[in-house]
């Protein structure tokens, strides 16, 4: 299901949700109203204590959930920052091999092809639906370390780049090791059950001012209900570092290695 139909089916219900409830609580029996009098709708004015504990209540959620939204947006920045490093050390790694002989070069740029193919259209999706990483990702990144490692150089030039080579293989493995520790989601389900209570009080004591059934009352209970909404399902959306569709958060590897990443 994509995440933009999500977005509104929430979004949706979330509105119909207060909406309803607010016009069935005012609803009056039928035969309730003198027949010729006008209709008079009791609305006793709100206690001022209590205007201040939905006021209080409001601006903690929303000091919560901020804080939930940084730290989602967090974790995101800090997956793509570790996909970039993988990305761009590999790519490092080609470039500095320049120096050395032909066969080597074009051996050691097929490992690498070799791994971000399996990185792209294997372990991605895998990474996003599983939280974890492939076995034989590990084993082709091995492969490219071993080859780098055993290639005794064999001149100045092969030996100034030998070591900076395998700093960058040293520091795409790093970055994928950092990459599968911030595959899981990042918030823990206590948190999302504070979450989802305080949205359900915080839209509960919309019921407690005495909403009526005219069309502005209406129309911003609705909005404010779909703004938390809304404010949620970015958390769920930002919740998952790499995306929970597609391997858009990839692009680090196709823009670098635009050969070996085409997908299937």
């Amino acid at each position: 299901m994509s995440e933009w139909l999500v977005l509104a089916i929430v979004m949706a219900a979330a509105c119909a949700v207060v909406l309803v409830v607010t016009l069935l609580s005012q609803r009056r029996p039928r035969g309730a109203e003198p027949a010729n009098e006008p209709e008079v709708r009791d609305s006793p004015e709100t206690p001022d204590v209590l205007e201040y504990m939905v006021m209080m209540v409001g601006v903690v959620y929303a000091i919560v959930l901020g804080l939930a939204i940084a730290g989602v947006w967090e974790a995101r920045g800090a997956a793509q920052d570790a996909v970039r490093t993988e990305a761009q050390a590999l790519h490092e790694v080609t470039q500095r091999a320049q120096v050395y002989p032909a066969d080597f070069r074009d051996q050691l740029r097929k490992d690498i092809d070799a791994y971000v193919s399996e990185v792209v259209d294997d372990e991605w999706p895998r990474m996003v639906n599983h939280e974890e990483l492939s076995p034989r990702g590990t084993q082709l990144l091995a492969v490219v370390r071993t080859g780098v490692a055993e290639r005794e150089p064999k001149n100045e030039l092969e030996a100034q780049a030998y070591q900076p080579m395998l700093d960058q293989v040293a520091a795409a493995e790093d970055a994928r090791n950092a990459r599968a520790a911030g595959a899981g989601e990042t918030l823990p389900g206590i948190v999302w059950f504070g979450l989802i209570s305080g949205a359900a009080i915080t839209i509960g004591l919309i019921f407690t001012m005495q909403i009526g059934r005219t069309f502005r009352e209406l129309l911003l209970a609705g909005l404010f209900s779909a703004l938390i909404a809304f404010l949620l399902f970015l958390v769920w959306d930002f919740d998952a570092p790499f995306g929970r569709s597609g391997t858009e958060s990839a692009d680090a590897f196709r823009q670098l290695f635009p050969g070996a990443a085409e997908s299937d």
